[in-house]
This record gives C-alpha cells, structure tokens and sequence, in this order.
C-alpha cells in the first residue's frame, strides 16, 4: 500500500524539538496512526485499542509506563487519560523532547485531561482527510493568505486539475481508506463510519437516550453546510430543544467533524448578521448524510455551491491546521444580504475572498468587499477561488485563484 506523505510531518518534528510531547488530534480514520509511524518508524509503539494494554494503562498507569518507556508513541491515548499525570511526572523529570508522541480521537475527552495534566509540556496538532496537494504528492504547502507571491509560489509547483473531476472529488471525500483502497465502496465506507461514530464514540462520550435522533440531527446538520445556522430551525427538524442542538453541535465541532466560521468580530455597523455559518469538514460525508448518490447527481443538484465552498473552506483550513498553525477566518453578511464568503486575518490585514462556482469571475463578484474599506478596515490582497485553469488579476488588489492552487 503505499504511503501519501502528509503537510502535518514537517509540523510534528518542528514541535517535537520544542515539546517533551506531541500530541495529533482528528476525526477516526483521517490517518493519524499512519502519520505518526511513518514520521518515526524505529519508535517503540502501543496502541491502546488493545484491550489488555488499555487495561494496563488505566489500572497501573506507572507499571504501563515502565513497560513502554520514552520514545514512544502511544495511539488512542483517550481510552486512559489515567496516563496524563505520569507521563507530565515522567517528562518533567528528564526534560526529554519529543519523548511522548500521543494521539487520539476523542478530543471532546481528550483535550480535558491534556490541560489539566500536560499544560505547557504538549505541542497538539490536528490532522483531518487527505488534502489535493497530499493526493498529488505534493504536500509542502504554506498556510493560505491570498497574495500575490502565495499565488505565484502556488502556480509554480501545480500541475492543474481536470474540473469535470472536481464533484467527484467533492462527492468522494477525503478519507484516507478510499484513497488507499480504490475499490472501496463509497457508500459501504460511509455506512460503516456512521454507524461507528454514533454507536461507538458518542455511546462513549455522553448519554444521548435517542440515537435516531442523533444520527437525524447530523443529517440536518450536513443539508445545511455551507449556510448560516439557524439553532432554532435545527432544533424544529429534529423535534428537539436549542439547548440540545447546541449540545450536539459542540460534540461534532470536538470531534472534528464540523466547523463554524463566524461574523467578522468587530463590528461594521449594527446591521450584520450573529449567526455562524457551518460547513462538514469532509464533503464526502456530507453528501452521504444528504442522499447525494452521486458526483453527477450533486453536481446539478440544488446543493452544488455549498458542497463546492465547504469543500475550498476544508482545503484552506487544513493548510493552516496541517502546519501546526490556526486560522483567524470569519465572513461578512448583513441584513441587506450583501456577503463576502471568507475573511482571513493576518498581519493585522483582512483578505476577502469569494468562492465562485465559475470560471470566469468578473468585478460583480467582488463588489462587496468594498465594504470593508468603506468601514475603515485596513484590508489586503483580496481573491477570487473558482474553476478557472490559471491566476489571473482581477483588479490591483484582487486575483482569480483557481481552485486547483490550493
């Protein structure tokens, strides 16, 4: 089988020079097993989905230890957060580096124990699915700001993409198994990873009482990806109160599985909207969860916009994640419905960018993003991300960034 190299390795040894613990987060199956052993194939490895070696670690933590001493990676290290303070014991008195590499999927459990016990010793990461430029074997990508010298670094070492194969991919997902395995049925793969998810993680997790409507509820939480989130609208779906939405929703933002992007936080005005907009991080399980059978069928489906700008908002949050960095993105929309997609903060600039299911953007696809120096903000390159073939300028401060640059 062979290994896709991952954006996340030149993270993990960077952090690994400066933490005595390393610690990869993710939804199940994007790889973190995978990663981490290829990262550093001669360290000792014990994976905790072992119910004998769990019963170790969770009954004789010290003993665990002893037996798996540094350096060691230890997988699904959420079945015994028991771990936590004796490796903090452990690391504090070598003062090691790099010694612990750690990973698990439950972050909802997880991220607790890492605070209370390892605050200031972990360097945690957070991989998702496979990239495009970690399926093209081009995985070395820097973390998106719409310059002019990001979009020219980008155009020297992309080859293009074929844009009638674009919805498959969107449809497909980013999974590693259905990479890995071309013969992996789709609907077989994401079948089984529902029924996995609820019935294992959040059986775990906390008491949900009713599985249906919690498998309903993340139905309804994929037909909206790409849109702003309406509690109140969810919760009449589902037959359940706000309260429980919300409660819900922050269990799948925990796992991984979804991402709110919200309002620009300072305000233009009084006139902008409060509600984030939710995007899947992984478009193939959002086209599973909405009945889209297929990548024609969802291509000329009603939902062809959203799945397209939640699956550039997955792509552009992993090359922030996948460097071991975290992304400043908000949006723009008012009462007046004027919108810009997505903000990214840095440097003190705000970039606008839209994401245009076209090819050939023109200046009335930006004229929003005026708003934003009208209301004294101090703004950057801004880009267009379409399905153009290559980087054109649109204006002096705006670029069409064909999709297949990220």
């Amino acid at each position: 089988m062979d290994y896709f190299k991952r954006t996340l390795e030149n993270a993990i040894r960077r952090l690994a020079t400066s933490f005595p613990v390393v610690m990869v987060t993710g939804p199940r199956q994007v790889g973190k097993t995978t990663l981490l052993r290829n990262c550093d194939p001669n360290r000792r490895y014990v994976s905790l989905d072992r119910l004998e070696l769990r019963a170790l670690a969770q009954e004789n933590p010290d003993l665990f230890l002893q037996r798996f001493p540094p350096p060691v990676f230890i997988d699904e290290v959420h079945h015994a957060p028991q771990l936590l303070p004796y490796i903090k014991a452990v690391v504090d008195e070598s003062h090691e580096r790099g010694a612990f590499w750690l990973s698990g999927s439950q972050q909802f459990r997880l991220m607790k124990g890492v605070s209370e016990s390892l605050a200031g010793r972990v360097g945690v990461l957070q991989l998702q699915g496979f990239s495009l430029n970690e399926t093209a074997g081009a995985p070395d990508i820097e973390k998106f700001v719409p310059t002019t010298e990001w979009i020219e670094k980008r155009a020297s070492v992309v080859d293009g993409m074929e844009y009638g194969s674009i919805f498959h991919r969107i449809w497909r997902g980013n999974y590693p198994a259905l990479y890995e395995n071309p013969l992996m049925d789709w609907e077989d793969f994401y079948s089984s990873y529902v029924q996995t998810y609820v019935e294992r993680d959040v059986r775990e997790l906390i008491n949900i009482g009713d599985e249906l409507a919690f498998t309903k509820f993340i139905s309804a939480i994929a037909s909206r990806t790409g849109q702003l989130l309406n509690y109140s609208d969810v919760a009449k779906d589902i037959g359940k109160n706000v309260p429980t939405v919300q409660r819900w929703l922050s269990l799948l933002i925990a796992s991984g599985l979804v991402y709110l992007l919200y309002p620009y936080a300072q305000s233009i005005g009084n006139r902008m909207t409060k509600m984030p907009k939710v995007y899947f991080l992984d478009t193939g399980l959002a086209c599973y969860l909405t009945r889209w059978t297929s990548p024609e069928v969802l291509e000329s489906g009603a939902k062809s916009g959203e799945m397209l700008e939640t699956f550039v908002v997955s792509e552009l949050l992993k090359t922030y994640w996948h460097n071991g960095r975290q992304p400043n993105f908000s949006f723009y929309r008012d009462k007046e419905k004027r919108e810009i997609d997505l903000i990214v903060e840095d440097a003190g600039k705000l970039c606008p960018v839209e994401i245009k299911q076209t090819s050939n953007p023109t200046r009335r696809d930006i004229r929003h993003f005026d708003i934003l120096e009208e209301n004294g903000m101090d703004v950057g390159c801004g880009a267009v991300i379409c399905l153009a073939k290559t980087h054109l300028p649109l204006t002096d401060k705006v670029n069409i960034l064909p999709l297949a640059y990220l």
